[in-house]
C-alpha cells in the first residue's frame, strides 16, 4: 500500500500516470469503440465500445482526461458533459440486453459545471444513469484510475465492486473545495484531506471499495494481474445468476 499522505495521493491521483486508451487497450482486445448519445452529440471525455477479455466479450466505459492538450481541453480534463453520460447509460443498457459485462474506468473531477452542461441536462442525466444501473442484471465492475469526484464518478460506478488504484482517490469533492467550504481556505486542503476519507486504504477499510490494485513499476505484470482479476471476478458474478447480481449491487449500496 502507498505509504503517501492523504494530500500527495489527491496529487498522485491527477498525474497521468495511466491514459484511458492506453488502459483500454492493455485489459481488451479487439476493442471497437461506439460514438454518441443519439440525443445531442458525442462528448469525447467518455470513451465507449466493446472488446474480448479474453474469450469473453464485455463493454468497456472509460471517462478520458486526454493525453495532449488539445484533447485535454476538449475532454475538459476529464469531466463529462450530459451527452457523455448518455452516451455511457445507452453503452451500458446495450450490455444488459446482450448479456456483457461491463467495466468502467473513472478519472474525473465531477461532472463539466458549465453553462452548456446545465442546457443539456447533465444532472438528470446522471440521475438516469444511477437509477437505471441498478436495475442491470449483468456483472458491473468499476475501477478508479485517477480521481472519483462525486456525482460525475457515480453516474459510471454504480457497480457490483468497485476497485481503486493504489494513487486514486474517491469522495464527494476535492480537498481544496472542501477546505473552502469548510474552513474558507483552500490553503487548508491537506486537512480537509485527512478528514475526508479519501484514500483507497481508507474506502477498502470502511467496506466502500472492494479492492485496492497495487501499481508497481512493471506494467505488463501490472495488466495481466488485472486482466486475470477481472476475468475471475466476472466469473463469479455469473455464478451468482441475473436476479441475483442485480440483488447484489442494490444491497450493496443499501448499506450506505
Amino acid at each position: 500500500m502507498s505509504e503517501l499522505t492523504p494530500i500527495e495521493i489527491a496529487w498522485a491521483a491527477r498525474e497521468d500516470r495511466f491514459l484511458a486508451r492506453d488502459l483500454i487497450a492493455n485489459i481488451v482486445t479487439d476493442f471497437q469503440e461506439f460514438h454518441g448519445d443519439r440525443a445531442q452529440g458525442d462528448d469525447p471525455a467518455v470513451i465507449g465500445g466493446v472488446g474480448m477479455l479474453g474469450e469473453q466479450p464485455v463493454t468497456m466505459i472509460a471517462i478520458n482526461r486526454g493525453d495532449e492538450m488539445a484533447e485535454k481541453l476538449q475532454t475538459r480534463n476529464g469531466s463529462p458533459e450530459a451527452s457523455g453520460y448518455r452516451k455511457a447509460l445507452r453503452l451500458m443498457q446495450q450490455a444488459n440486453k446482450f448479456n456483457r459485462p461491463i467495466i468502467t474506468l473513472i478519472n474525473t473531477p465531477g461532472a463539466f459545471p458549465g453553462k452548456t452542461a446545465e442546457e443539456g441536462g447533465v444532472g438528470q442525466a446522471i440521475a438516469e444513469s444511477i437509477v437505471q444501473s441498478m436495475s442491470f442484471t449483468v456483472p458491473m465492475i468499476a475501477i478508479i484510475y485517477g480521481e472519483g469526484g462525486s456525482g460525475g464518478a457515480l453516474a459510471v460506478a454504480t457497480a457490483n465492486q468497485v476497485w481503486m488504484f493504489e494513487h486514486s482517490i474517491y469522495a464527494m469533492l476535492s480537498p481544496e473545495g472542501f477546505a473552502s467550504i469548510m474552513f474558507k481556505d483552500a490553503k487548508r486542503a491537506p486537512e480537509a484531506a485527512e478528514l475526508l476519507g479519501l484514500t483507497p486504504q481508507e474506502l477498502l477499510a470502511k467496506k466502500i471499495v472492494e479492492r485496492v490494485i497495487l501499481e508497481g513499476d512493471d506494467r505488463d505484470l501490472f495488466y495481466e494481474n488485472l486482466r486475470r482479476d477481472l476475468l475471475q471476478t466476472i466469473d463469479d458474478l455469473f455464478q451468482l445468476g441475473p436476479e441475483e447480481i442485480k440483488v447484489q449491487r442494490q444491497m450493496r449500496f443499501d448499506k450506505y
